[in-house]
């Protein structure tokens, strides 16, 4: 499934796959999501109004790519550096309650499952994999 999803562009998947995102019904913002920042790396919350849906979107890519993963590695991999003033930046890990209501909701949508004996973590799911490749194809046009 890795080599499959980095056929495609990044920026071109997401935005497919969150216009795909929007139609279902168990993915949707939180009520605190509108004023949350990302992470205490950042400044600001997300100027975007559909952040929530760009998010899983990423989520869904990385899963797809990464295999078994969990929250604290997402959450490494959308950490940042914070800047501090005069003293050096530090990276920060993204705050883990926007992606973990994220995976909670895209396995009520059946898009993730948790893996069932060895590694912890979350894969995609049948339907995830479907949902996967149709809108990989459908960026390849």
């Amino acid at each position: 499934m890795k080599d499959v999803v980095k056929q495609v562009k990044s920026s071109d998947f997401v935005t497919k796959c969150t216009e795909e995102l929007k139609k279902i019904k168990e993915i949707k913002p939180m009520e605190w999501a509108a004023y949350a920042k990302t992470g205490s790396h950042k400044k600001n919350p997300p100027h975007n109004q559909d952040w929530w849906y760009v998010r899983a979107s990423s989520l869904l890519r990385r899963i797809a790519i990464d295999g078994p993963v969990g929250v604290s590695r997402l959450r490494t991999f959308y950490g940042g550096k914070k800047e501090r003033g005069h003293k050096p930046e530090k990276f920060r890990k993204a705050g883990g309650n926007a992606i973990r209501k994220i995976l909670q909701q895209l396995e009520s949508a059946g898009l993730v499952a948790t893996q069932k004996e060895g590694k912890k973590g979350r894969i995609l799911s049948e339907k995830g994999r479907r949902f996967v490749t149709k809108i990989i194809e459908e960026t390849k046009r």
